[in-house]
């Protein structure tokens, strides 16, 4: 009897192990509870007229400056009801201060917070984490001490102000209180994610800084998670897998996005031709992790065969791209970051994705602009508002940014999503029949005869 309880012992330990595994396993979730896009104020509303007057008053500009401009705005994929922040609009955008840049801040921290608070019924004071991503402000003391003190939030709250982080900085963020989830049991997160603009327009003339003044615009998101099992029913989205790919150590990755000052001094935001570069390799590589998390056996198998083809053919640095197209057999909605026009449509190519599928990165990026890390969420919420989300469905999520880094993730619905959202205004009129910029066809007229016109100040000014 002896002798087969010591047989036995390894086998009751490796049983225990796994009856242990199986525990974690359950205990590693993570739940998205709601979430909130900002909405600016009708005051600050970027028409054509608005975006004419804010270019002409840069007199470091040239006839070919304007010009580029112009070519770049009526390229952009950028409508006419974007959001400004407020010391642009009202000029101040060469002398910005701090007072401004918290006040901007405070709008988009604060209106998101206070609505995710009211929506969701969850106390301030029942918040376990708090994660703020905003990359080009770091303020003493910091963004989540702000938040902190105007909600009065508990003494032992886990608290991380995230900066320099890029356009991806939301899923960092995320893939954070995933992490902390293991250790903190049935707690309450939440995550803000947005963009200090007014601080950071810049005022000179180097072309590849121009680009950020043309792309991006003022938003921002809060978020709500837990992974409190009894408060499954409440959950909207299941978080099932985050994959985070980083080539920073790529010199020309590293530098295709990054903020420096020009030979006049004027601060802003660098994007360069290696961006499309840095984003075909760093998507690449993350695909090629996060594929066989979410295919299936039996289509990855397909898959390999097909990609042998493919090899033969094609330049290596897409081959993880067109990997990604098995997804469209997993994965029944893609949530693109709205970067810009030319970075939706390239993803869509290399994944094969249909204009339907595109459709919502392409809404957002009309309607709100490059909202830096924000932009996912007003993808998800056109998705929501246009009553596409059902329970079941695979939603992957995209996002890229500065670093250069690429951070992806697969949420599954909960529930059919179908409340209110930052996109009931005016989701009755998207998509459009047209996403023409109206600029080339008030501005085209620009020539050198009516430069010196154009920007005196009885004009727009």
């Amino acid at each position: 009897m002896e002798l087969m309880i010591i047989y036995l012992l390894p086998l009751f330990y490796v049983i225990f192990q796994l009856f242990k595994l199986v525990l974690q396993w359950r205990d590693q979730c993570c739940y998205m509870i709601d979430y909130v896009c900002y909405k600016a104020t009708e005051d600050r509303r970027l028409d054509t007229e608005s975006c004419a007057s804010i270019v002409l008053r840069n007199k470091n500009l040239g006839l070919e400056e304007y010009r580029f401009l112009l070519r770049t705005i009526i390229s952009s994929g950028i409508g006419e009801e974007t959001y400004s922040p407020r010391n642009v609009i009202l000029g101040r955008e060469e002398c910005p201060n701090l007072v401004e840049a918290l006040s901007e801040m405070d709008e988009i921290l604060f209106d998101t917070l206070d609505k995710l608070f009211a929506r969701s019924g969850i106390s301030p004071s029942e918040i376990d984490i708090l994660v703020v991503n905003v990359s080009l402000l770091s303020t003493v003391p910091s963004l989540t001490s702000r938040i902190v003190n105007r909600y009065k939030m508990k003494a032992d709250i886990k608290a991380f102000n995230l900066a320099g982080m890029g356009c991806s900085a939301s899923l960092i963020a995320i893939d954070l209180v995933q992490q902390l989830f293991k250790s903190h049991k049935e707690s309450f997160a939440v995550v803000v994610s947005t963009e200090s603009m007014g601080p950071n327009w810049y005022c000179g003339k180097e072309r590849s800084m121009m680009l950020s003044n043309c792309l991006f615009r003022s938003g921002g998101c809060s978020m709500l998670f837990t992974n409190n099992r009894a408060l499954k029913h409440r959950a909207i989205l299941k978080l099932k897998h985050m994959v985070r790919t980083h080539l920073g150590s790529n010199d020309e990755a590293y530098g295709c996005c990054m903020q420096l000052e020009d030979d006049r001094g004027c601060l802003g935001f660098r994007l360069t031709k290696g961006l499309t570069r840095a984003a075909a390799q760093a998507l690449t590589r993350n695909l090629k992790v996060l594929v066989p998390k979410v295919v299936p056996l039996l289509e990855l198998l397909r898959h390999v065969k097909v990609s042998s083809q493919w090899k033969k053919k094609s330049d290596p640095t897409l081959e993880g791209l067109k990997a990604g197209s098995s997804l469209k057999n997993s994965i029944e909605h893609f949530c693109i970051h709205p970067g810009g026009r030319a970075v939706i449509d390239e993803v869509g190519k290399s994944l094969g994705l249909s204009d339907y599928a595109l459709e919502p990165a392409r809404m957002a990026l009309h309607r709100f602009g490059n909202t830096s890390a924000g932009g996912l969420w007003y993808v998800l919420g056109y998705m929501e508002a246009k009553r596409r989300l059902k329970k079941g469905d695979q939603i992957l999520m995209l996002s890229l940014g500065a670093g250069f880094k690429c951070n992806n993730c697969v949420w599954e619905v909960m529930k059919d999503m179908k409340d209110e959202n930052v996109w009931k205004d005016c989701i009755d009129s998207y998509p459009p029949k047209t996403l023409d910029n109206p600029f080339m066809e008030k501005y085209g007229w620009i020539n050198d005869e009516c430069l010196s016109f154009i920007r005196m100040p009885t004009t727009f000014l």
